[in-house]
């Protein structure tokens, strides 16, 4: 199966493709859309992160799509612009024939690292260790939509909300008994 995730923002559009084959999960590509730095517009932002995730759906032939849900901010006008891309994000995916599957940011940390109180720099670490990403991103938008995708596999390909997580794995320390070369200890 082959996931693309999404980290939907109207300044830096994160996105990611992974692939899953029994649990092995594989990297295809990721990457940033910097739409501010390319149109100051917000429409013709919209515009820019609708066309290049068509291109990259186009490009990499996804199988599903995940991406995090709105989450509270204090900030009404940036919920309402995140809302907006996030639109296009999801028009992108349905114009490709995929309905995207919404996950939390704590579904998504609990996921990748075990935690859903992570710091987003865990979360990197976790991805580019998970699927041995040599370089370190320049945006955690990046590392953050391969977590969502990642969070997709882990979970069977469906949300994880309505069940508990303890019916895929009971513990972290479970889960790194389970699958030593997925995790790098350091000491």
């Amino acid at each position: 199966m082959r996931i693309l995730g999404i980290d939907p923002g109207s300044v830096v559009c994160g996105y990611g493709v992974i692939d899953v084959e029994g649990s092995r999960i594989t990297l295809v590509e990721y990457g940033v859309i910097e739409a501010k730095k390319k149109q100051a517009s917000f429409p013709f932002r919209l515009q820019d992160i609708h066309a290049r995730l068509c291109s990259v759906i186009e490009r990499s032939k996804p199988d599903a799509c995940a991406m995090e849900q709105v989450f509270y901010a204090k900030n009404v006008v940036s919920v309402v612009k995140l809302s907006h891309a996030r639109g296009v994000a999801v028009l992108a995916c349905a114009q490709g024939g995929m309905e995207p599957h919404e996950y939390t940011p704590m579904q998504v940390k609990r996921s990748v690292t075990g935690s859903g109180r992570s710091a987003k720099e865990q979360v990197g670490f976790m991805v580019r260790t998970m699927l041995k990403i040599k370089e370190t991103p320049q945006f955690f938008d990046a590392t953050d939509a391969l977590a969502v995708a990642i969070c997709h596999a882990l979970n069977g390909g469906t949300p994880a909300s309505g069940r508990s997580r303890t019916s895929k794995r009971s513990s972290w320390a479970e889960y790194v008994e389970k699958n030593p070369s997925k995790v790098t200890r350091y000491k």
